[in-house]
């Protein structure tokens, strides 16, 4: 079954320094969903080694299989607008509505 189209939860605001999480979610795709964030349209890296992320000042975690995408500590540098895309291999990906968050 194609994923359905997922729900993004993106906070409007943030507080620098402080920890957020944003959250995507979709319920009908099987498989389950993997799941990629976009900050402006460009794909997030996601993270795997403390090496490469530090060096690419990488200040998040993402998590593909449940959809989190965590800020330890969020810097100015973080606003923008963000998205989620939900994709299992079966059907269109489904992309959920851009939102933005302010730090």
């Amino acid at each position: 079954v194609a994923p359905a189209t997922p729900t993004c939860e993106v906070p409007s605001s943030a507080m620098t320094g402080t920890v957020v999480e944003l959250s995507c979610k979709e319920t009908e795709g099987s498989p389950p969903s993997e799941y990629q964030w976009y900050k402006n349209g460009v794909a997030l890296l996601e993270k795997t080694g403390t090496g490469s992320a530090r060096a690419a000042n990488i200040t998040y975690t993402m998590n593909k299989k449940s959809g989190t995408l965590l800020f330890n500590t969020v810097t100015k540098n973080d606003t923008g607008e963000y998205f989620c895309e939900a994709f299992n291999g079966i059907g269109l990906s489904q992309k959920c509505s851009v939102k933005r968050m302010q730090v």
